[in-house]
């Protein structure tokens, strides 16, 4: 029995299996431990990335159920979630921190000293050129990826540099079929960055300013 097919027969032990059709594949299109499906009525493929090929089947079903929670609107918990997100929050220790710039290793210093007493592992730190997304942090490369326009202004930098080191500390609360990144504590955590309203009033300013820029030239 496949992976897929026995994760869905686990979760809906109620639901007759053999009406339904599963397949996977492992794909390099995907950024680490990343995966999703597609489906069509009771038709479901699942692609992982291929990182996910040496992991565990046990792990790897609670990723198949983590995905089929969400798409039948359950509020159900599983072994193999608990443990699939167990192993998503662990993946840092074992990556290789092979990327890093100058300025955002500085950003990275100040607020690991002021914030966290140092005790945060640094990451890998990339620059990405969108305007949608001003930071991002990559559980699956422990990656905290930060937009070029920031390159501006230190303060706005160490904002988000800030909120992404809050998602690597804090990784995300999971249950009911629910993942919640941004919980009370982290709002409560973020909250503290001095003259935090200031800096969102300087971001969205930020924003429109390279906005008008790009429709210029």
């Amino acid at each position: 029995m496949s992976i897929a097919k026995e994760a869905f027969r686990e979760l809906f032990p109620d639901r007759n299996t053999e009406e339904y059709s599963f397949s996977m594949s492992y794909t390099d299109r995907f950024k680490p431990f990343n995966a999703n499906v597609k489906y069509r009525g009771k038709d479901f493929h699942f692609y992982f990335s291929k990182k996910w090929k040496t992991v565990d089947n046990e792990i790897q079903k609670g990723l198949v159920q983590e995905l089929l929670v969400k798409i039948f609107k359950q509020k159900k918990n599983t072994l193999n979630i608990d443990l699939y997100n167990n192993f998503m929050k662990s993946l840092h220790i074992s990556i290789e921190k092979t990327e890093s710039d100058p300025k955002l290793e500085a950003s990275f210093e100040r607020l690991n000293a002021h914030f966290f007493y140092g005790t945060l592992e640094q990451p890998n730190l990339v620059w990405h050129t969108s305007l949608q997304r001003l930071g991002t942090y990559e559980y699956g490369s422990d990656t905290i990826s930060m937009s070029t326009i920031l390159k501006e202004d230190n303060d706005t930098m160490d904002y988000v540099m800030y909120h992404e080191m809050l998602h690597k500390k804090l990784k995300y609360a999971c249950g009911n079929g629910r993942s919640r990144h941004h919980t009370k504590e982290f709002r409560d955590l973020e909250a503290k960055f001095p003259n935090a309203e200031l800096m969102e009033k300087k971001l969205i300013s930020l924003i429109r300013k390279h906005k008008i820029r790009r429709w210029f030239f």
